[in-house]
């Protein structure tokens, strides 16, 4: 078994174009996808899924992906989740804004995907 298989990821962006590809991506990679397109759906899927990581993007409709963020660390339920913040605000926004919302790590847009699976596998890893 790998390391990817039975971990759980929720994907959070409004544009349906990244979803479908994360989803694609990272579900032949043996991770369990759950999607959501708005911070308000997201908080709902986090507290009733426990997904391992959340990847969320930071300008969405409703909630924030730094409300998101600061809400999931702030609930006893979500806090141990990790999260990693997948947004095109600019490199240096996202790194010096993201840990002040709880964010366990970064990545902006456009990624290379094998960038954003070091990321995951180093978060599964250190679970």
């Amino acid at each position: 078994m790998t390391k990817a298989q039975g971990a759980s990821i929720l994907v959070v962006d409004d544009d349906p174009e990244i979803v479908a590809m994360l989803t694609t991506r990272l579900g032949h990679r043996g991770y369990k996808i759950t999607t959501a397109s708005d911070g308000h759906r997201a908080l709902e899927l986090a507290k009733r899924e426990k997904p391992d990581i959340v990847l969320l993007d930071v300008m969405m409709p409703g909630k924030s992906g730094w409300e998101v963020a600061r809400a999931l660390k702030q609930d006893p339920v979500t806090q141990g989740i990790k999260i990693v913040m997948v947004t095109a605000i600019g490199e240096q926004v996202n790194e010096l804004t993201s840990p002040l919302y709880g964010a366990d790590a970064h990545i902006d847009k456009p990624f290379e995907f094998e960038r954003l699976e070091k990321i995951i596998s180093g978060l599964i890893t250190s679970r």
